[in-house]
């Protein structure tokens, strides 16, 4: 899987779901191996999309595509302070986004041990199973233009369950967890409660 995180601060909102429904009509059917879209807007005005692709040279394949820029010139103008992220290096819980989710937390941040966290996560899998069936699916997209930043996207079932779930287990009582949150710094949290979940079909 490749990721591309675009972010931004959203001048119109609205604009920017416009042109979002606007890609997903006419220029999606016309991507090879787009898997997914998430995106959304925080109360606070930052844009935030993740999207999926099944490899970098299918995603390379897209934006090459004349319709492309030619979207992405219009969709900028509802943007300011505009950043993008790309990652060939992937990892995923469940498959990775789900369209069902109601409420979708992206955490972005920086950790110094990019294989232990990888390694813990993929610890945790069997545990969550259990214990968090509101977490639909993960992707941690590791950051190529800065190693060691990454963007977390958690699929929630709603964000009630989340929050629920985040008081009744909070992560110092757990040891996995809690060296999950040692390995990172610098976190930043993008709570979309309204998420845009799009997918081919």
């Amino acid at each position: 899987m490749f990721i591309q995180v675009i972010q931004g601060r959203a001048t119109n909102p609205a604009g920017i779901r416009s042109q979002m429904d606007r890609w997903k009509a006419e220029l999606a059917p016309g991507v090879d191996g787009w898997l997914g879209s998430t995106g959304g807007v925080t109360d606070d005005g930052r844009f935030i999309a993740v999207v999926r692709f099944e490899s970098e040279e299918l995603a390379r394949r897209n934006s090459d595509r004349p319709e492309q820029g030619a979207w992405w010139n219009e969709t900028a103008m509802h943007l300011d302070e505009v950043s993008f992220h790309d990652s060939s290096r992937v990892h995923t819980y469940q498959g990775g986004g789900s369209d069902e989710a109601g409420f979708v937390q992206v955490i972005q941040g920086h950790t110094g041990d990019m294989e232990r966290l990888a390694a813990v996560g993929r610890a945790q899998e069997e545990l969550m199973a259990e214990q968090a069936p509101h977490v639909l699916g993960m992707t941690v997209a590791e950051h190529a233009d800065r190693p060691g930043d990454f963007t977390q996207t958690v699929y929630f079932t709603s964000e009630q369950d989340a929050r629920r779930f985040e008081r009744e287990h909070p992560a110092e009582s757990d040891p996995g967890m809690a060296e999950l949150f040692s390995l990172m710094s610098d976190l930043r949290y993008f709570d979309l409660r309204d998420p845009w979940l799009d997918s081919p079909g």
